[in-house]
C-alpha cells in the first residue's frame, strides 16, 4: 500500500483562479469572520471579529444574537470611519459575506 500523502493548501490557478493575497504592510489586508458560541443559558450569539493581518491587531469584535448582511455593513462602516479603510478585505463565503448587499 502506498504511503499516505500529507494534505497541502492549494492556491488554485486553474479556471477557478484564486491566489492568496499576502499582507505587505499595516492597513494593507484585514480579515473578518464570524465566531459562534452559546451563552450560559444555551442561547446562541455571534461575534464578528476583524483582524489586521500584518500586525495581528484585533480591530473590532462586535457581538449580537443575530447578525445579518445589513448589520455587517453598519459594523464595517463604523470601523472604516474610526480606523480608515484597508486596501483589501478577506472573508469566507458564509451567507452574511456572500450576500449581494455586501459584495456590491
Amino acid at each position: 500500500m502506498p504511503k499516505r500523502q500529507l494534505k497541502r493548501g492549494r492556491l488554485c490557478l486553474s479556471d477557478r483562479s484564486c491566489i492568496r493575497l499576502r499582507q505587505l504592510y499595516a492597513r494593507h489586508l484585514w480579515s473578518y469572520d464570524f465566531v459562534s458560541t452559546r451563552t450560559q443559558d444555551g442561547r446562541p450569539i455571534k461575534l464578528l471579529t476583524v483582524i489586521e493581518e500584518y500586525t495581528r491587531e484585533c480591530m473590532a469584535i462586535k457581538v449580537a444574537r443575530l447578525m445579518k448582511a445589513h448589520n455587517l455593513l453598519k459594523a464595517r462602516a463604523d470601523l472604516f470611519a474610526e480606523r480608515g479603510s484597508p486596501e483589501h478585505l478577506r472573508s469566507d463565503n458564509s451567507p452574511e459575506f456572500a450576500a449581494e448587499l455586501v459584495r456590491g
